[in-house]
Formats: structure tokens, C-alpha cells, sequence
């Protein structure tokens, strides 16, 4: 273990089908998918505006990558707010702007994110490399910064 990481013992540890891990003042790599139907350009724009929202106010926002069919997020939850606190409020929201747009009601997002606890800087810019390559991976774009739903906080240190 980092012997700069708080120990094992301040780790809360709780299971649905997957495992979930947080610590006090913990930053957090995040992904949650699609329950069906691929976001269509529009649809991106407004899961990105609604996530980068919450920036300041509920969480610091590392970096956000909103994909066809899945989102990848960076980010640290604000004293006083949890993790899954978030991203039920980002889901639940993102969802109904979704379902409004589409004229639909129902599922948007899979019932379950997976998440990890950002352990250093190292790992920190091994996540903001992954999330800003995943766009021309999937090819959806040549280079990463023309892709426009994509943004990473200018400043990448451990939060």
C-alpha cells in the first residue's frame, strides 16, 4: 500500500453487484453506462453543462468525458457531500433533461456506477490521459481536443 494513503481502517466498504470504496476527502474515477438507447450529439451537451454544474458547488470537477454511451468522470466530492449522493443527483437529473428531449419516460442510466478511489498524482494523470484518449479510441475524433464533449481542469494536480 502508499504508505502515503490513510489506512484501511478509514475506507468505507459497501456492495451492491459492485463494490464501492470512500474515504473522507477522497478524489474518485468514475464511470456509469447507458440502460439502452446511444446519446445522440445534444444529448451529450447537456449531460456535460449538467455535470460541470455541480463544479464548486457539490464537487471539484477533474476532468468529465461524455461518450456515445457511457460517461467517464473525475472528480472530488465537497466536504459534506457524498459520493453517491453525486451521482445520484447527476443521473437523476441528466435523466430527466434525456427523457424531456426525447419526448420518453424510463431507465437512462444503468442502476449502478463503477468507482474508484484516485490513490495518487501518478494515478490521477494515468485517469486524465485515459479520459482524454477514450474519444479518438472509440473513433469519434482525430485528436482529443476537438472532441467537444470532453474537459479536464486546467490545473491536473492531486486535488
Amino acid at each position: 500500500m502508499n504508505p502515503d494513503f490513510t489506512s484501511d481502517s478509514q475506507i468505507r466498504k459497501t456492495k451492491r453487484h459492485l463494490p464501492h470504496w470512500t474515504i473522507d476527502g477522497g478524489a474518485y474515477f468514475v464511470t456509469f453506462r447507458l440502460a439502452s438507447e446511444a446519446l445522440r450529439p445534444q444529448e451529450r451537451s447537456l449531460v456535460l453543462d449538467h455535470i460541470r454544474q455541480g463544479h464548486d458547488t457539490f464537487y471539484r470537477l477533474i476532468g468529465v468525458v461524455v461518450m456515445p454511451d457511457h460517461v467517464h468522470l473525475v472528480l472530488k466530492p465537497l466536504a459534506g457531500f457524498d459520493l453517491s449522493r453525486i451521482l445520484k443527483g447527476i443521473k437523476g437529473a441528466s435523466a430527466r433533461k434525456i427523457n424531456l428531449s426525447r419526448e420518453t419516460r424510463g431507465t437512462v442510466w444503468q442502476d449502478e456506477s463503477w468507482d474508484r478511489i484516485v490513490r495518487d498524482e501518478a494515478e490521477l494523470i494515468g485517469m486524465l490521459e485515459y479520459i482524454s484518449q477514450n474519444p479518438m479510441k472509440a473513433g469519434l475524433c482525430a485528436e482529443s481536443e476537438v472532441y467537444p464533449w470532453l474537459w479536464i481542469l486546467k490545473d491536473e494536480s492531486m486535488p
